[in-house]
């Protein structure tokens, strides 16, 4: 039995190298008119893909901003009875937290 699972094991690799050796046998190198074709997709891909990428953060960006930089009344109320430092101290607070904190 255990030269059956033996020869089982060995017989991955084996396989795995025959497959390789075919599949190399069968590739050829392309021709130029067919190596442009690719790189003009690839450029064309390449091109589409990061506009679709720039659309996407020039619509995130002024939603995340309304969603996440919007401060209630009560917190710009209150604010203007504390002073410079403590208002600095809170908004350094908001922004590393992007959180309201508790007053």
């Amino acid at each position: 039995m255990s030269d059956n699972k033996l020869t089982e094991f060995l017989e991955i690799p084996k396989q795995f190298v025959k497959d390789g050796n075919h599949f190399l046998t069968r590739c050829t190198k392309p021709s130029q008119t067919e190596f442009t074709q690719i790189c003009k997709a690839v450029a064309i891909g390449f091109g589409v893909m990061g506009f679709i990428g720039y659309f996407v953060k020039l619509i995130h960006i002024p939603i995340n901003n309304i969603l996440v930089y919007v401060s209630p009344s009560f917190i710009t109320s209150d604010l203007h009875s504390r002073n410079a430092v403590e208002v600095h101290k809170l908004y350094a607070r908001m922004s590393c937290t992007r959180t309201i904190p508790k007053l």
